[in-house]
């Protein structure tokens, strides 16, 4: 992550140590997670669990007798030549496999189902929350990489539930009642297959903590992998363009690798126990079966009772191999559940006060009182900077790129904190009032226009969920969108592509111009609304943005001269100052500032074909 930071941090602002992401070696983590995970999930699926924790108990109930009858189908058909057994204990042997059978069944489907719900739930939680982080916490970490990991992460808690369940709820119990029934048929026996117990469980230790790390990084890499074929997806033209193909891929390739050595990495670790269990569990069991061999031939032990506890000890294998397993892959799940809750955990930059009341809005007046602002610590963008937005009225800002003209608009949607002054809408602090009553009353088209998916009515309703078709078509009309819409094969209902790819730039913009006329708000922001359109669109949309003007105050930011001088008030905008103030007539009568410069290059520009930067413009009148 980047070091940026807000100067709004004071007010709450995430900064880059809250976001930072916890050390995996982290003491008693491991207990906190499963405490929080299992007070989080534990209530809500109660039943369930105890459904499910019922068939599991049957299941290693059901195992368990199964290694208990053997003693009596050896002694009572083999030996006693019992024909009423011959009758009654295969009955008995079905009738076991039968509730286990149908009890790992329901416990499969139980399990599944509270697994996808819990799935389910999170990513719910996960966008909610994600949609209340500040927009620095975006800029701080690539979208398609956060997308990525969270599709990675969000299965950690379903599964380390269902781990500690089934390992508890089914192969501890498993093991406990088979342990039993072999101390029942022979104690000495008993004692020399656990034997294998202690040098497994001292392996898994040690090799837990090696996964713990192996699969953080492991899930890095993946997420970065999916991420950057996610943004070459998306950036295609531009890659085709440039013929980027060839570097994009060898870039992938690299990523890929390393996911994939980290990968193998962690299957070295994991399978390492497989050999070690089987070898030590091989031996224990080759000497019980030597050793009860030789008292059944020598000294005529029950070959009933012999034949039980090597069942036993047969079927008490399988659990305690999935036992000796379950911490490294408690390990695995538990990484993704804590990169889950590190999301979760952040606070909202720009949460609201405990009571805020909603922000309500008469004349919707704007003043910038002495506002002071910075991304980074002892780098203002903003120094001092005040005015005031008449109602009904246009204002404009104009000036060089990087000037602080664009921060001004985040900071009236409050994206971000003032880290000095104030920024008032009819007399109200935007901090003391609800984040979303003070978005409700903006209407925003911003320099580039980002379409979701789904259709066009859809993207236009957007700016207003109640919005009916007769408002989304005369939004569309103002917006001089309704031409290319119909020409379009189902019209409003016509599918986007991503982002709109099939459009062209004009054509999106429009529409996002549309979404925002929709939306009826008493303050309307134009952040270079009309830079993406050619002239002939441009014509037409600052025709459409002039009628919806009337009656909203707006503020524009603007680089094309074309688009402000009707505007009421002109600001020009230098180094994070207010340097000029005034209308078109004012402005350009001030033959040598800022904006008369500027004025008098872009006419020149009109009549060569040129294109003079405002920051050219700014850099020759500061020189």
């Amino acid at each position: 992550m980047s070091k940026k930071t807000t100067a709004g941090q004071a007010a709450g602002v995430t900064t880059k140590k809250r976001m930072s992401l916890k050390e995996p070696g982290e003491r008693g983590l491991v207990l906190r997670l499963l405490k929080r995970i299992i007070q989080e999930n534990g209530r809500q699926f109660l039943r369930q669990y105890v459904m499910a924790i019922v068939c599991l108990v049957l299941v290693a109930a059901s195992t368990a007798f199964l290694a208990w009858i053997m003693r009596s189908v050896i002694d009572d058909i083999f030996v006693n030549q019992n024909r009423a057994a011959i009758v009654t204990l295969p009955i008995v042997v079905f009738l076991a496999f039968a509730t286990r059978g149908l009890a790992t069944y329901g416990q499969g489907v139980i399990l599944a189902r509270i697994g996808n719900h819990i799935v389910a739930r999170y990513q719910r939680r996960l966008f909610a929350h994600l949609m209340a982080l500040s927009v620095d916490f975006f800029g701080e970490n690539r979208s398609a990489h956060l997308a990525a990991r969270i599709n990675q992460n969000v299965a950690g808690i379903r599964d380390t539930l269902n781990l500690t369940v089934t390992s508890i709820a089914r192969d501890l119990l498993t093991l406990i009642f088979l342990v039993f029934v072999m101390i029942y048929q022979d104690p000495l026996l008993s004692m020399i297959a656990l034997i294998a117990g202690p040098p497994i469980a001292l392996m898994i230790g040690i090799l837990a903590r090696k996964l713990r790390v192996v699969t953080r990084q492991s899930i890095d890499l993946n997420a970065r992998v999916l991420g950057s074929i996610q943004e070459a997806a998306q950036g295609i033209t531009v890659v085709k363009a440039f013929t980027m193909e060839k570097p994009l891929r060898a870039r992938i390739e690299t990523l890929i690798l390393g996911a994939e050595e980290r990968s193998n990495r962690i299957a070295v670790i994991t399978e390492r126990t497989t050999p070690v269990t089987e070898i030590v569990a091989g031996l224990a069991i080759a000497g019980v079966i030597a050793y009860s061999g030789y008292r059944a031939i020598v000294y005529g032990y029950s070959p009933g009772a012999m034949f039980a506890f090597i069942t036993a000890l047969l079927l008490a294998y399988d659990p305690a191999r999935r036992l000796a397993k379950l911490q490294v892959q408690l390990e695995r799940a538990l990484v993704n559940a804590q990169m889950i809750y590190e999301i979760l955990d952040l606070k909202p930059g720009q949460a609201d006060k405990p009571g805020a009341p909603a922000l309500k809005v008469d004349r919707a007046e704007i003043v910038f009182e002495n506002v002071g602002f910075g991304y980074h610590p002892g780098e203002p963008v903003l120094k001092g900077m005040s005015f005031t937005a008449r109602p009904g009225r246009t204002t404009a800002l104009i000036g060089a790129s990087g000037g602080g003209k664009s921060t001004l608009i985040s900071l009236l949607q409050r994206f971000y904190d003032v880290s000095e002054g104030a920024i008032r809408i009819d007399g109200q602090d935007i901090r003391d009032v609800a984040t979303a009553s003070l978005r409700a009353q903006i209407a925003y088209v911003p320099q580039t226009p980002y379409l979701f998916e789904g259709t066009i009515r859809e993207n236009i309703r957007l700016g207003r969920p109640d919005a009916t078709d007769d408002e989304i078509a005369e939004a569309a009309r103002q917006a001089q969108a309704e031409e290319f819409i119909l020409a379009q094969p189902q019209g409003y209902d016509t599918p986007l592509g991503e982002n709109g790819i099939s459009l062209s730039g004009g054509q999106r913009q429009r529409l996002s111009i549309a979404r925002a006329l929709v939306r009826n708000a008493p303050i309307l922001l134009l952040d270079e609304a009309t830079s993406a359109l050619d002239t002939r669109s441009e014509t037409l949309v600052q025709a459409a943005l002039d009628e919806a003007m009337k009656n909203r105050t707006v503020l524009v930011v603007a680089h094309r001269l074309s688009t402000i001088v009707g505007a009421d008030q002109i600001l020009v905008v230098d180094g994070g100052e207010i340097v000029e103030r005034g209308s078109h007539e004012e402005l350009v009568g001030r033959r040598d500032g800022l904006y008369a410069r500027f004025h008098g290059l872009q006419s020149s520009d009109r009549r060569s074909g040129t294109a003079t930067r405002p920051e050219e413009i700014a850099a020759s009148v500061r020189g």
